[in-house]
């Protein structure tokens, strides 16, 4: 059972009237699921004026114009549990594609087109994540360039608990798209590849008929497609929910969360707006930005990554207290993945990557 204790300055509600003058910092394990304390700083905890060694926060800017590769997935970061990619597809898959190391998440960032799988297809439009379970069959094929972030798992992508929020919270089960079984079609040519995926390597197989022939399914492992704009974020005027209320997928060892326009915390209360500064030890935190005004962040643009890593504090950018002050709303999206165990950024990331994020919390 935690035993909660308290010394000196401290508030009555976390994240709510902050003495003046002080900084919070929300110090917990496990995600924001775990145990929890709450420090009172005389100074931001990012306030720093140098670090020298490898941990830091990172950001990689929008890479899809002008710095990706088109056509191919591109790795920028990777555990044992998680792959996380980039790419932009202007021309249809040449081949079938069928993953049999991980289970697949999409998130369509801009463009559209459809997916034809074994089960049927799926429209893919700005704003939707389509989960493909590991061993499905499928093409993209592209109407409009495909600008995405692709996650392989090594587990399946689960819903969320509701808990006492009930089924229809975070996103109804009618909001979830599953693809009505129809043969693919292409049916006119000689062959067909499918290029499979199995220990990091390619096998291609040939067939003399479109391997989308299956005249219907049933059962309970199928893709399916939810839009992030079907998304309802759990809110409070009186209390500042943190990231883990706005979870929308669950693998092993990470979550996946959607951040969505909605209506901003009560100042008649004195609740925190912007997300609080913390040290959260247990996760690192990736933020894909898909949308909107940032307000948290500065000079972030729609398509950049943010990757900061277990150990060192982050929190909102210095402006973004006063830019919080009288907004009444965010029309902010993005997607978030915390994963336990520590992300590699491949040299992809590297490369490409605004190696002066870091600063960006320095007062000038």
């Amino acid at each position: 059972m935690e035993s909660f204790k308290a010394s000196g300055i401290h508030t009555k509600q976390a994240h709510v009237q902050i003495p003046e003058g002080l900084y919070e910092e929300e110090h917990g394990r496990k995600g924001f699921f775990g145990r929890v304390s709450h420090l009172y700083h005389q100074n931001p905890p990012v306030n720093w004026t140098h670090i020298d060694g490898e941990l830091k926060p990172r950001c990689l800017p929008p890479v899809f114009d002008d710095k990706l590769e088109k056509n191919q997935f591109i790795p920028f970061l990777k555990n044992k549990d998680v792959i996380i990619n980039l790419a932009l597809f202007d021309q249809s898959y040449n081949c079938f594609f069928r993953n049999a190391d991980h289970d697949e998440l999409f998130f369509i960032h801009q463009g559209s087109g459809r997916m034809e799988t074994i089960y049927g297809p799926l429209d893919l439009n700005k704003g939707d994540y389509i989960i493909v379970p590991r061993g499905t069959t499928y093409k993209v094929f592209v109407d409009s360039p495909l600008k995405i972030l692709k996650l392989e798992s090594c587990s399946e992508f689960e819903e969320p608990s509701r808990g006492l929020l009930g089924p229809n919270a975070l996103y109804d089960q009618t909001a979830i798209e599953t693809p009505m079984a129809k043969l693919g079609s292409e049916q006119d040519l000689k062959e067909y590849k499918v290029q499979i995926k199995r220990l990091g390597k390619i096998t291609t197989v040939t067939y003399p008929f479109n391997p989308l022939d299956a005249m219907g399914w049933k059962g309970s492992l199928y893709p399916k497609k939810l839009s992030i704009y079907d998304y309802c974020p759990i809110m409070s005027h009186r209390y500042h929910i943190p990231p883990s209320g706005h979870t929308t997928f669950v693998c092993h060892n990470f979550v996946v969360c959607s951040f969505v326009a909605r209506p901003l915390e009560s100042s008649e209360h004195g609740v925190l707006k912007v997300p609080f500064y913390h040290s959260n030890i247990d996760y690192d935190e990736v933020l894909f930005y898909h949308q909107g005004n940032f307000f948290s962040r500065d000079n972030i643009d729609e398509g950049a990554i943010t990757f900061h890593p277990q150990g060192i504090h982050h929190g909102p950018h210095p402006n973004a207290y006063a830019k919080s002050v009288d907004k009444l709303e965010t029309d902010e999206y993005a997607v978030m993945i915390d994963t336990k165990y520590p992300l590699e950024p491949t040299h992809h990331f590297s490369e490409a990557e605004f190696k002066n994020y870091w600063k960006s919390w320095m007062q000038v």
